[in-house]
């Protein structure tokens, strides 16, 4: 007889390994209440616990500078067409 396997998301995957970190139960106790065994869930409290530092990174100072020079390159090309614009406008007022 197959046993299908379980999917968890990333949601409860996260809830698990927060759980094993507190230590407040034991690893086979948070084994049997979400069946899942106890290797899988040490390789998820290291996943996390290995993830858990670039959460407070400055990424949305990164962010904001990419932001940045994407609209610095949007106004170069905003100009640039606008330049053509009128260019085309010109050279049509010449043909009419």
């Amino acid at each position: 007889m197959t046993k299908k396997r379980k999917t968890f998301t990333a949601a409860e995957k996260a809830k698990i390994a927060l759980e094993a970190i507190r230590g407040e139960l034991t690893l086979a106790q948070i084994s049997s209440k979400y069946d899942v065994h106890a290797t899988q869930i040490n390789n998820w409290k290291k996943q996390a616990l290995k993830q858990l530092p670039e959460a407070f990174t400055n990424q949305a100072k990164q962010v904001q500078v990419d932001h940045e020079s994407e609209l610095q390159l949007l106004y170069e090309q905003i100009g640039r067409l606008k330049i053509e614009n009128d260019f085309l406008k010109k050279k049509c007022d010449v043909f009419t």
